[in-house]
């Protein structure tokens, strides 16, 4: 549960940075590119129903299967972002080492609510 509620945090912040165009790495992915500043404002809206899922899934056991699957089909679009054509146009041919730590960073977290998840269903058999 609290590693759900960790994740809510983050999502908290990350909707935060990116509604005030706070751009930081780890809750900015593309920090360094450039932005228009309603398009941080749409996503900070969206970054806010993460926020709502895993408070959900913090509650709801049976929500955490959806908040899991969100987070993959985040680190998917994060990766074919990152090798996209269109980032490489605005990134200019820049090092793009951070975004793929960041990208790292959330399957790391993925694979750490799995573990947990998992571990808690089998002790429960």
């Amino acid at each position: 549960r609290l590693a759900l509620q960790l994740g809510v945090l983050y999502f908290c912040c990350m909707a935060a940075a990116h509604f005030t165009s706070f751009k930081k790495p780890v809750l900015f992915v593309y920090y360094d590119v450039p932005f228009y500043a309603y398009q941080d404002k749409i996503i900070s809206f969206a970054v806010i129903s993460y926020a709502l899922l895993f408070h959900a899934a913090s509650r709801h056991e049976a929500v955490v299967p959806y908040a899991l699957a969100s987070l993959a089909v985040t680190v998917v679009g994060l990766s074919a972002v990152n090798v996209s054509d269109a980032l490489e146009e605005v990134a200019k041919g820049g090092p793009k080492v951070m975004y793929w730590l960041q990208t790292g960073a959330i399957l790391t977290y993925l694979v750490l609510l799995l573990v947990l998840y998992t571990g808690k269903k089998q002790k429960r058999r």
